[in-house]
């Protein structure tokens, strides 16, 4: 990411991630060769497919290039929506290293920031806000812009590239002043959720012609990286066309529908919406709906999935986890059209709002309940592994988000009337084995902030291990000439049988009875 700041000490812009010539995000991944000339064998069967034990779901993701979402990159601010506002909230330093504000890291180096830190009860010092037409319950940054879904004010895009720039007294603009003119609003009826396939900025109208083809030898973009996903509670899914924001051109930054779908009816009462490359899965009044948008302008319903009071979902490879009226639910999604409610993988809550899946534990932001963490590594057989309210002090949590900040994990929670709740969840002192691969969370409330109104939502962190799709679509640049990621049908070889059934492995061979 980038980051500059002129001789007056104004930070024109702040950890902006670039695109690469070839339209994909500029999170580059380095292809290697087999490393067959090692002495000891370093892997073993279940790093590459299914585990006998399905104890190796975030194992798959991570080497298929899904992403785990444990690395993902908060940055400078966390952005929250709100019931009548968006804010963003400094939760680091500016210098480097850039602690998050409260850490172990911060108390070591920068002590004096850290007693004052404490001095004000931990509270953060700085945010920013520009209000909303109507209940920001969702939101997601890319690049220099922040979509949000705002209930009865529809869809909104914010310039927020001035952010962190303090020759600026308006930091989050709803449109840059300029005589050509610029609308970023779709209106509907009841915006209640959105999405992007990556909160990687991509270009894909740059990945086009003889050059990107045959002398670069890129993958073609698939066409979902052109739209924004909006639900509607009354409309149902509404595409977006927003390729015209990441075009360089300032003439053309009008957005508009390209589609308006409600499935039959399927997707009355949408509220979230998650996207697994072209499949995309809605919280609606009929449960969870899998619709197949591999042509985006002519979806189709691949499955439904009944559940009462379906609120969210977060995906992870195989399993999509899903928080409704009963707790946390799971849904066995390896062929999205033979999606499969779990019915013995469930874990009671009383009240469940968003859940965020990084590597092995699944977090549930639950309410009056506070933050529940629970230990999906065998995702058919979820377990709590611990409730955590701060004392008493996060008590409304509605949405919680992770990030990882120099070697350590952070939790950010919008704690509805509570505002802002950080959490480190694993330091040197607290968590010795914080450097593996899924380390036991334990979290520690070390910074908070009220909030202008209740906090709903918080923005994903960067994908910073996320370089294809679950349905084989590239997402960031390869560093080889002709490199690609598997595609879905290659993918699939390494965990699926021909009739579309699971296979498994074993690290070591059962014994077997001798033969006479």
């Amino acid at each position: 990411v980038l980051s500059s700041t002129n001789a007056n000490r104004e930070r024109i812009y702040v950890q902006q991630p670039p695109t690469a010539a070839s339209g994909f995000s500029s999170q580059a991944f380095a292809p290697h060769y087999p490393h067959t000339e090692r002495k000891t064998e370093t892997k073993t069967c279940s790093d590459c497919h299914l585990s006998a034990a399905n104890d190796n779901n975030a194992i798959m993701a991570q080497l298929l290039l899904h992403g785990t979402n444990f690395v993902n990159f908060i940055g400078f601010n966390a952005w929250l929506g709100e019931e009548r506002h968006i804010e963003a909230v400094q939760v680091t330093e500016w210098d480097e290293p850039q602690a998050v504000i409260g850490s172990y890291l911060q108390r070591y180096a920068y002590p004096d920031w850290y007693a004052a830190h404490e001095k004000r009860g931990r509270r953060l010092p700085e945010a920013h806000e520009h209000g909303t037409r109507g209940r920001a319950a969702c939101l997601q940054l890319r690049g220099e812009y922040l979509y949000v879904a705002e209930g009865r004010g529809g869809m909104r895009v914010y310039d927020v590239a001035s952010i962190a720039n303090k020759g600026i007294s308006q930091r989050i603009i709803t449109a840059p002043f300029s005589s050509l003119g610029h609308d970023t609003r779709i209106q509907s009826r009841n915006a209640t959720c959105l999405a992007l396939p990556t909160n990687q900025p991509v270009a894909p109208a740059k990945n086009d012609g003889d050059l990107m083809r045959k002398v670069n030898q890129e993958q073609p973009f698939h066409p979902i990286y052109n739209y924004a996903l909006v639900t509607d509670s009354d409309e149902g899914l509404i595409l977006v066309d927003v390729t015209t924001l990441q075009d360089g051109e300032p003439r053309n930054n009008f957005l508009k529908r390209a589609l308006t779908w409600d499935g039959g009816g399927t997707l009355k009462g949408a509220r979230h919406v998650t996207i697994g490359g072209y499949y995309a899965y809605f919280a609606t009044d009929a449960g969870i709906v899998v619709v197949n948008l591999n042509e985006p302008l002519k979806p189709q319903v691949a499955a439904v999935v009944p559940l009462r009071g379906a609120r969210a979902s977060a995906l992870q490879f195989r399993y999509l986890f899903v928080t409704d009226a009963s707790g946390l639910r799971v849904i066995d999604v390896t062929i999205p059209e033979r999606s499969r409610l779990l019915d013995n993988s469930s874990v009671p809550l009383a009240d469940a709002q968003r859940v965020y899946v990084a590597r092995t534990y699944a977090y549930v932001a639950a309410g009056r309940d506070g933050l529940v963490i629970v230990d999906v590594e065998n995702p058919e057989k979820p377990r709590v592994h611990l409730k955590y309210d701060a004392d008493g002090k996060l008590n409304d949590a509605r949405d919680v988000v992770l990030g990882s900040t120099n070697a350590s994990l952070f939790a950010y929670v919008a704690d509805g009337r509570n505002g802002l709740k950080v959490l480190q969840l694993t330091a040197p002192d607290t968590q010795p084995n914080f450097y593996g691969f899924s380390p036991e969370p334990k979290p520690q409330l070390i910074a908070w902030i009220e909030t202008r109104s209740p906090a709903l939502a918080l923005s994903r962190g960067l994908e910073r291990d996320r370089g294809v799709d679950e349905t084989g679509g590239q997402v960031a640049v390869f560093g080889r000439v002709g490199s690609r990621p598997f595609n879905l049908q290659e993918q699939r070889k390494l965990y699926l049988k021909p009739d579309g059934t699971p296979w498994t492995v074993r690290d070591r061979p059962e014994p077997t009875q001798s033969r006479r």
